[in-house]
Parts: C-alpha cells; sequence; structure tokens
C-alpha cells in the first residue's frame, strides 16, 4: 500500500490519516461484479479522471473536466461504447451525468471495466456524493459533499481506490 491510496475499511475510506464514513452498493462487496448486481467489486482500481458541475461547484483541481448538459454515462453492454462517456442524443441506455439532484456534481472516476470494457461486466464505479449517510448506491463509493471535496482536492492520478 502507498501513502496515497484510498482504502475501503469497515469503518470508511482511510485516506491521508482519516476515515470518512462511505456508503457502497447495495449488493454489497463483490469479486464477480456484474452489471446491475449493486455490488461494488473488489480490487484496486487506479484513479482515471474527475468530473464536476461547474455551475454548482468550483473546480477541485486543474485536472477535472467540467460536465455539460449533455453529457451521459453508458451502462448499455449492447453498446459499442459500453462503459464511457457518451453525448446525447445517444440511443443506448445511458446514466445523465448532469443530474437535478445533487449525487453527480463532483465524480471521481475509477478504471473499473475500463478502458477495454468487458460487456455486462458492470459499468462505471465512481466515488461521488451520498444521498444521506448509510444509504447504498448502486456499486459506485458514495461520502459526504464535504468528505468528498476535501479527498478530491488531495488525489492525484497515482491514487488507488483499494476494496479489499
Amino acid at each position: 500500500m502507498r501513502p496515497e491510496d484510498m482504502v475501503l475499511t469497515p469503518r470508511g475510506l482511510r485516506f491521508m490519516g482519516r476515515t470518512l464514513p462511505c456508503s457502497i452498493g447495495r449488493g454489497g462487496l463483490s469479486g464477480r461484479k456484474r452489471e446491475g448486481d449493486g455490488a461494488t467489486p473488489r480490487g484496486i482500481h487506479r484513479i482515471v479522471g474527475m468530473l464536476y458541475r461547474p455551475d454548482r461547484v468550483a473546480r477541485p483541481t486543474d485536472w477535472a473536466l467540467p460536465i455539460g448538459p449533455c453529457d451521459l454515462w453508458s451502462d448499455d453492454p449492447s453498446d459499442p461504447d459500453y462503459n464511457k462517456m457518451v453525448r446525447a442524443p445517444h440511443g443506448f441506455s445511458h446514466e445523465t451525468l448532469r443530474r437535478a439532484d445533487p449525487l453527480y456534481d463532483l465524480v471521481i472516476l475509477t478504471d473499473w471495466n475500463w478502458p477495454i470494457s468487458a460487456p455486462g461486466r458492470g459499468s462505471a464505479i465512481f466515488l461521488h456524493r451520498w444521498r444521506r449517510p448509510g444509504y447504498p448506491t448502486e456499486g459506485c463509493v458514495a461520502l459526504a459533499p464535504e468528505d468528498l471535496l476535501w479527498m478530491a482536492r488531495r488525489i492525484t492520478y497515482q491514487t488507488r481506490l483499494i476494496v479489499a
């Protein structure tokens, strides 16, 4: 383990000497992640990007990219762009990144099943804001907005999310 790693523990997400409360997928942890199972995949996941809503959040780092009105994330295993950011209009199943709620105001992207995706293995695993403490996600890791922002300002491309 490296000092810049984020490590999921039973008490929360450990990062830079702090343990931040977090929520994981409704399906718990899984070594056999599948699309729609709601599980957070075990493994070592690299941080590969960061997205933010410029109309709601100040740019947290110089490498964060703004989420535009047409930005989507493909979650359809039959889509040639499965598990990639796409733009509307898009004829396959997808998630809207520019949501009405604040869930994706700040999104940290991991390399789960990316950049070469295996259909059905599960689309993106993000770190994002939680709905409320303890409320499960669809497989992502969710944190309090202030903890997510604190973390976003400190991570680098060398940071890894370790889910044992």
